[in-house]
């Protein structure tokens, strides 16, 4: 199985902005867990990042082409405004997609409380910190076994 980890807009700046929201760990040590949590599962996962919407967007086309089997994406701001982005993931239906937010934005500021992102994802891991990574990717593997063994038994 081969997962892709998207981040958007200042995810890149772990460990610099916001500490006490987004606590000390910087971007690497959230690639080292993922890429840890990754070999523990007996899975492949590339970890993307960028504050282009475009370059987002890209990437989540491109996933369909490299049939990957789901996808993690923490959007960033792109959560509550970016059309561009949601239609980008309701685009590959077919793969997994599972919305992490470091913070629990629903208990921020009003306009954290609305994703336009999620309606189009299997499902949203909030306020867990880093962890809600190595959570959805656990979920997508269970995701992808069960599908596994559907397909075997038909």
């Amino acid at each position: 199985m081969r997962f892709l980890v998207i981040n958007g807009p200042n995810i890149n700046f772990l460990g610099i902005r916001e500490k006490g929201i987004y606590g000390n760990e910087d971007y690497a040590s959230l690639i080292k867990r993922i890429e840890k949590k990754a070999d523990e599962l007996g899975i492949e996962v590339e970890v993307f990042q960028s504050n282009h919407e475009g370059a987002v967007i890209d990437k989540i086309q491109q996933a369909y082409f490299d049939n990957v089997d789901g996808i993690v994406i923490n959007p960033g701001a792109f959560t509550h405004y970016s059309y561009a982005v949601r239609d980008a993931l309701a685009s590959v239906k077919d793969i997994p997609k599972i919305e992490v937010h470091i913070s629990n934005v629903h208990t921020r500021e009003e306009f954290r409380h609305t994703s336009v992102t999620v309606p189009v994802c299997n499902g949203q891991i909030v306020g867990l910190g880093l962890n809600g990574y190595l959570y959805a990717l656990e979920a997508l593997k269970d995701m992808g076994d069960v599908k596994n063994m559907a397909d075997k038994s038909v």
